[in-house]
């Protein structure tokens, strides 16, 4: 897992420790130093901690205007045993809403696994963002079963339109314009 990094194509048009409205703004990073793993395995030292020690994140891009952030994960989302939603919800997600983000696109490639609690925290989430989504692109489809068996899918959007996205190849606006676009139609049907 230490060989696998956040995207990072996109530096060149946004950098969240460079963004004095971020989460981790002034983080600094190291290239060389291994100092977070998920159980035993070491993982790169570009990926952020959120409070939890299986689940991290990389807020990849934001776009204040628009109101929506892209962020990358790794890891075991895991909130049965360590809660991760509540750290990601309290450390991450509440201050993107209190700047205006009020669309998210999850990039779920590299989550292992998800252990189901409760939906409090997916709940207050979804609540806060009033008109906005969340998507869940990528995922895998045994990760996707466990959403869809908590009911989570109510509040994270998952589905074929979202499966198998190359996301990679789009410029950042590009991927939110085709995600928000079938939200759109997901959302109000009637007017598409």
């Amino acid at each position: 897992m230490h060989d696998i990094e956040p995207f990072y194509s996109w530096r060149n048009v946004y950098v969240a420790s460079e963004d004095e409205r971020s989460p981790f703004f002034g983080r600094d990073y190291s290239e060389f130093e291994f100092t977070h793993a998920i159980y035993d395995h070491l993982i790169h030292p570009q990926w952020d901690e959120i409070g939890s020690p299986t689940l991290f994140i990389k807020i990849l891009f934001v776009d204040y205007d628009q109101q929506y952030a892209i962020i990358e994960m790794i890891g075991e989302w895991n909130d049965c045993l360590h809660n991760d939603i509540m750290y990601l919800k309290r450390n991450i997600i509440e201050p993107m809403i209190e700047q205006g983000i009020t669309k998210y696109i999850l990039v779920g490639e590299n989550v292992l696994n998800f252990h189901y609690s409760d939906d409090c925290y997916y709940e207050e989430w979804f609540d806060e963002i009033n008109d906005g989504w969340i998507v869940g692109i990528n995922f895998r489809d045994f990760v996707i079963r466990e959403f869809e068996s908590a009911n989570i899918d109510y509040y994270i959007a998952f589905g074929r339109h979202f499966n198998d996205v190359n996301w990679q190849k789009y410029a950042p606006h590009h991927l939110f314009y085709i995600l928000n676009k079938q939200m759109s139609m997901r959302l109000n049907p009637h007017n598409s």
